[in-house]
């Protein structure tokens, strides 16, 4: 069984203090091989790592990856060919359904009167374009529910309209960049209770389709486009848009506007003649194929009755920045880590695999997606299309296992922009903790050394640990990831951190190495089975 080696001992290894990298052979005896692998990983990952420079060829070379875009695919190709230069196994993509793929050439969106001025914006996603450029007055008319369609009817034809309540601007009291004291991190370490709720599917579902319908309101009444308010200040957008089903992409154009930039508008509105917008989107759908992929890579184990492990981040993004922190970070550590571990040149017991996960942005899609074709099923209504299927999928019951269900030990996952790793969450699994500690414990020199219990959502281990699977997160310092990066215009590679990634690579590459030959396994979370509500006479608001 590999031993675990005092941490001190690892990283006197890797400068080379304690013993020579000789090259590692299948047949070298599993304590030495062990910690001279780690040795090896943390030498090549902190001395000679190729983390930004993979970055910098992804995100400012090719840019933002909407699922199913051409950008997408021209991503992706690059990756597998990153892959094969690494020497990886095994290299494919898994086609998964999807929807339309869109393609945004360019767009202006300018206030023209009073005065001249452009505007901080971005099309939604899936947004149809403008048949030249638009141009019309504006009208403030917020709508959020279908009970307000009725107080406009009639009023909006020929118009531009903005459909946000205006608000106030924050009064931010918190600095936009953070580190993780150990404070932050012991506030982690709180289990969180179950709270089922079967009526959560329908209810999410009719909060989604709310844009299609309003779109349909405005088209009907003779509107040009809809505005909304960018959901933060500080003159960022996102452009997030979930119409990508065929036959059900909105009716008119859409815009996402600063906020400062809507709120001078509606100011401008409130007290003169309305301004007048002018908007132009070149954007193309494309249906020719309405599948989106993930990529998949390996480097095969000695042993085929071992299993195998994974690790993965999705390599989709949304428009508005790079995409650099999400999760071009993640992919770009996926990458990183394949390539300390190939450079190895042994083979592991068990199989090593390597996902970038597509669609992960529209609702988990491509990890679900392979979750169905690998390790289990659960009966979900097949009208429930892309995010729509989101939450009914983790309310689905029973699930069937697979015969691969049994096979994967470990998957380890990054998501949470360039922040450094600080440990891990151990999702709730207590038996899991220990072996978890063990294998961290060669990085605590490298400030990984924290496990706490509680979950993390929105990523693509969230599946497999809603069924069972030893799916896991990493903890990683947020920077300013939530507070102005994730999603936004600010998401480039100047938001990255390149001591940070340098670190996640190597941590995330030894988890793996010794995953893929402990003799030992993490103790799995039960096959989950259909829940009861954790308060059965709770009577949810019908306005919500």
């Amino acid at each position: 069984m590999p031993t675990v080696p005092h941490r001190r001992s690892v990283l006197l290894l890797a400068a080379g203090l304690l013993a020579s990298a000789a090259p590692l052979t299948a047949s070298k005896a599993a304590p030495d091989g062990d910690s001279a692998a780690i040795a090896r990983i943390i030498d090549e990952g902190m001395n000679r790592s190729e983390a930004m420079i993979t970055a910098s060829a992804l995100m400012d070379r090719i840019g933002p990856r909407l699922t199913n875009s051409e950008n997408h695919r021209k991503a992706e190709s690059w990756a597998m060919e990153q892959m094969r230069k690494q020497g990886l196994a095994n290299i494919h993509v898994e086609p998964f359904d999807f929807g339309l793929g869109w393609n945004l050439d360019s767009y202006s969106v300018a206030m023209v009167t009073p005065r001249v001025l452009p505007l901080t914006a971005i099309p939604v996603a899936w947004s149809p374009a403008t048949a030249g450029t638009l141009r019309a007055p504006i009208v403030i008319a917020p709508m959020s529910r279908e009970e307000h369609f009725a107080e406009w009817k009639g009023k909006l034809a020929g118009k531009i309209v903005l459909v946000s309540l205006p608000g106030q601007t924050s009064e931010s009291k918190d600095g936009v960049f953070k580190r993780y004291s150990d404070a932050d991190i012991a506030a982690l370490d709180t289990y969180t209770k179950p709270d089922y709720d079967p009526d959560s599917p329908a209810v999410q579902v009719r909060n989604r389709r709310f844009q299609g319908k309003l779109a349909a309101f405005l088209k009907a009444e003779g509107a040009l486009a809809l505005v909304k308010m960018s959901y933060r200040d500080g003159k960022l957008v996102h452009g997030e848009g979930y119409d990508f089903q065929p036959g059900e992409t909105l009716a008119v154009p859409a815009i996402e506007l600063a906020q400062e930039d809507y709120r001078r508008l509606v100011r401008l509105a409130k007290t003169g003649p309305a301004p007048e917008m002018a908007i132009t989107v070149a954007a193309r759908y494309d249906d020719s194929n309405l599948r989106a992929e993930n990529v998949v890579a390996e480097i095969p184990g000695s042993d085929p009755k071992a299993g195998f492990v994974m690790a993965g981040a999705h390599f989709d993004s949304w428009i508005a920045g790079d995409g650099a922190n999400d999760n071009g970070a993640g992919s770009v550590t996926v990458l990183e880590a394949a390539r300390l571990l190939a450079k190895l040149g042994v083979k592991p017991k068990r199989t090593i695999r390597f996902v970038l996960w597509g669609g992960e942005e529209q609702g988990l899609l491509g990890s679900r997606a392979y979750i169905e074709q690998h390790f289990a099923t659960r009966p979900v209504d097949p009208s429930l299309k892309g995010i729509d299927s989101y939450v009914a999928w983790r309310n689905a019951f029973p699930i069937t296992p697979k015969p691969e269900y049994s096979q994967l030990k470990a998957y380890f996952n990054m998501d949470n922009g360039s922040g450094r790793f600080r440990g891990i969450y151990s999702e709730g699994n207590l038996g899991a903790e220990k072996l978890l500690k063990e294998w961290l414990s060669p990085f605590d020199m490298l400030g990984a050394d924290k496990l706490v219990v509680s979950k993390t959502g929105g990523t693509d281990h969230v599946f497999m640990q809603a069924i069972g699977l030893p799916g896991y997160q990493f903890i990683q310092d947020p920077l300013d990831y939530e507070s102005r990066v994730h999603h936004s215009n600010l998401d480039t590679v100047d938001h990255m951190r390149a001591d940070d990634m340098r670190q996640a690579a190597v941590i995330m590459a030894g988890m793996l190495w010794e995953a893929a030959n402990s003799d030992k396994e993490l103790p799995r979370s039960v096959l989950p089975t259909q829940p009861v509500p954790t308060d059965p006479f709770k009577v949810r608001d019908p306005s919500q």
